[in-house]
């Protein structure tokens, strides 16, 4: 089992800037990937960003450039440094933890969710 405990967003304004943290707790040996995901109003869950142990990250387009995610060395910690925010930016941001056991299929956790607010 893997516990993810996000932290950050809140409100801010066009152009400004948000950092969000997640921390996995419990089984995180097994840690593929962290990823951050977001859903809009209205909107499905979308890919943001995703990163795994060794750094290598990948962006959706809509934030390559503003968004930059993160992890810590010893690989349960993400976090997702967000620039330049637009009001499309708004959403529900998870974080999800990609879980590759020695014995079975990998496995995915989410956070509970943080709300981001961009206004003009």
């Amino acid at each position: 089992q893997v516990q993810l405990l996000e932290s950050g967003g809140g409100l801010a304004q066009e152009g400004g800037s948000l950092e969000l943290s997640c921390v996995a707790s419990g089984s995180v040996y097994a840690m593929n990937a962290m990823s951050w995901y977001r859903q809009g109003p209205g909107q499905q869950r979308e890919l943001v960003a995703a990163i795994n142990p060794n750094g290598r990250t990948n962006y959706a387009n809509s934030v390559r450039g503003r968004f930059t995610i993160s992890i810590n060395n010893a690989g349960n910690t993400t976090y997702l440094q967000m620039r330049a925010l637009k009001t499309q930016d708004t959403a529900v941001y998870y974080c999800q933890a990609e879980i590759a056991p020695r014995i079975g299929p990998i496995l995915y956790y989410w956070g509970q969710g943080t709300q981001v607010t961009v206004s003009l």
